[in-house]
């Protein structure tokens, strides 16, 4: 009876370490992926006059090599000028410059990797309004 308990108290404790084990990895592996945490032009909000860059922050460092981003019309015609980079002081941030832009609809596509290999990506609308 007593290797019978003991062996049960053994199995309970391996269960637990796991179990603890499990619980602490999840929330570093949660973490792991670069989330937008705020954008100029600002997701939805209208902007007077053109920008002449859309930016993205993030809520973690991302790779240069794999991040990217881009600037559509209505129409899908990429308005951007194709010099997206992560800036070398804030790697946090993502940027593209734009020509200037009509007044109108304008959509921001962005895919970026974090450090740790985890891909996020999306879209978001902004509109320019005449100056």
């Amino acid at each position: 009876m007593d290797a019978v308990l003991r062996r049960v108290g053994s199995d309970a404790a391996a269960v637990a370490s796991t179990m603890l084990l499990v619980v602490l990895w999840l929330p570093g592996s949660a973490m792991a992926h670069a989330f937008p945490d705020h954008s100029d032009p600002r997701v939805g909000h209208s902007v007077r006059g053109s920008p002449s860059q859309v930016r993205i922050w993030f809520d973690g460092v991302i790779e240069p090599v794999f991040s990217t981003i881009k600037v559509e019309d209505a129409t899908g015609k990429r308005v951007d000028r194709g010099d997206a980079h992560v800036d070398p002081e804030d790697t946090t941030l993502l940027e593209v410059s734009v020509a200037s832009l009509p007044a109108g609809p304008y959509e921001v596509e962005w895919s970026v990797v974090a450090r740790d290999g985890h891909r996020t990506e999306g879209k978001f609308p902004f509109r320019v309004e005449p100056p």
